[in-house]
């Protein structure tokens, strides 16, 4: 199919796989983690957050999700073809050109920091570190067998701009504090640990086409280095649990590694769906962590 036999609904239906909002799990990985921060960065000062921030983090985070992918798409147009989970893409089934993936990361970027309008100017510059890493990420990926890591970068960076955000409104005072950073740290593990399991799935089409992933640097101790990446992410959260609600807290965190174990199971088969469906399974972690931390700050502030 060529750029130029597309119909209007037909080219909208490109542009929304390109953004892949037809696909709202990688969506909640990024929405879930960055309301965690919101709500807790509420509680630093005995409340919950301003609405304004909730909202707006809400829809900044599903824009810069669809400009990530718009943006790796585009790094990847050449290889894509050539990955039998990734040929059917709208640039590489040439649904979709270059120039239009590039303007697409634009102008959802665009909107995204418009959106930071309603917020304090010193959430504006912090945004500048999201955006910058969005684009480097996809090309990480050429040159070494992390990328992985500037992806959780990336979608990790909103946690301290939420830390910024609720601080600057309900203080009037920007600041991030050392759980903020724990809270990063811990959640880029993660990341790096199921974008890993995501990786397992093509891997063997990558290491044919020369692109690097974490899944091809940790090989044969791909499972142990996740399980690892996975202990650090639990750990790291049960700290800023018992800061923020008390040691018993860490106890509803107990199904987190229930999960993890279920995830590393099916990757030990090495079976691509079964790689992949442990990777989708990571959206029940974000949902389940959120709904706790918002049970819980709404239990401490009133």
């Amino acid at each position: 199919m060529t750029v130029a036999k597309l119909s209007f609904k037909d080219k909208v239906r490109a542009y929304i796989h390109l953004t892949r909002f037809d696909r709202p799990v990688g969506i909640e990985l990024v929405l879930w983690a960055t309301l965690w921060a919101v709500f807790l960065a509420g509680l630093e000062f005995g409340r919950l957050p301003p609405w304004v921030v909730v909202i707006t983090f809400t829809l900044g985070a599903c824009l810069m999700r669809g400009a990530g992918c718009a943006i790796n798409d585009f790094a990847d147009r050449k290889v894509d073809g050539h990955v039998a989970r990734t040929k059917g893409r709208p640039l590489a089934d040439g649904r979709l050109t270059g120039k239009e993936a590039v303007w697409a990361f634009l102008i959802l970027s665009w909107i995204s920091c418009a959106l930071l309008i309603f917020l304090p100017i010193q959430v504006f510059y912090w945004s500048f570190g999201a955006v910058v890493l969005a684009f480097i990420y996809p090309f990480m990926k050429r040159f070494h067998h992390l990328p992985q890591v500037f992806l959780a970068a990336a979608f990790g960076w909103a946690i301290p701009m939420a830390y910024v955000a609720v601080s600057s409104i309900l203080a009037g005072e920007a600041s991030t504090n050392a759980w903020c950073w724990l809270l990063f740290v811990g959640y880029m593990c993660w990341t790096v640990a199921y974008d890993t399991q995501y990786a397992m799935t093509d891997r063997e089409d990558d290491l044919k086409i020369g692109v690097k992933s974490t899944a091809i640097l940790f090989g044969k101790h791909d499972i142990l280095i996740i399980s690892l990446l996975q202990a650090i992410f639990v750990i790291s959260l049960a700290v800023v649990f018992w800061h923020y609600f008390g040691v018993l807290s860490i106890l509803t965190l107990l199904p987190l590694p229930i999960l993890f174990v279920k995830q590393n199971q099916k990757c030990k088969t090495y079976d691509r769906q079964l790689c992949f469906q442990a990777f989708l399974d990571n959206v029940w972690v974000g949902r389940y962590v959120f709904a706790v931390i918002v049970l819980l700050c709404w239990f401490m502030t009133n």
